[in-house]
């Protein structure tokens, strides 16, 4: 395989990855969570934070990505997945004192039944 073929297909490939916690945070969360706009805990904010941490990476995970209180359903940005979303949590969680881990298999399996079991309670 010639070089430029290589270098081709491994930004190809990089472009297609999901994005980590730190870039759907800028992307996305950013908007609100860096201001703490309308109620949202402002990343690094230890007390804001902290309340949440004690809920449980699945369930802050979960609200946030149905949807809670003033925060629209995965920040408004319908496209992201259910890892996508949980590696942002797990990152602005952790910069607040938390020690979660990304979302493996098993986690995301307790996310997803607890996002439907809100879905469900919303209709």
């Amino acid at each position: 395989m010639n070089k430029q073929l290589l270098s081709l297909l491994l930004a190809v490939s990089a472009s297609c990855a999901w994005a980590g916690g730190e870039e759907t945070f800028q992307n996305v969360c950013s908007t609100c969570h860096a201001q703490g706009d309308k109620g949202s805990p402002k990343i690094g904010d230890v007390k804001a934070w902290s309340k949440l941490i004690k809920e449980g990476q699945a369930n802050i995970t979960a609200d946030g990505y149905a949807g809670v209180r003033a925060m629209p359903a995965r920040g408004n940005k319908p496209e992201l997945s259910v890892a996508e979303f949980g590696s942002a949590v797990v990152y602005m969680a952790n910069f607040a004192g938390a020690n979660w881990k990304e979302p493996d298999e098993a986690m995301l399996k307790k996310i997803n039944a607890l996002i439907d079991k809100r879905n469900t309670a919303k209709k």
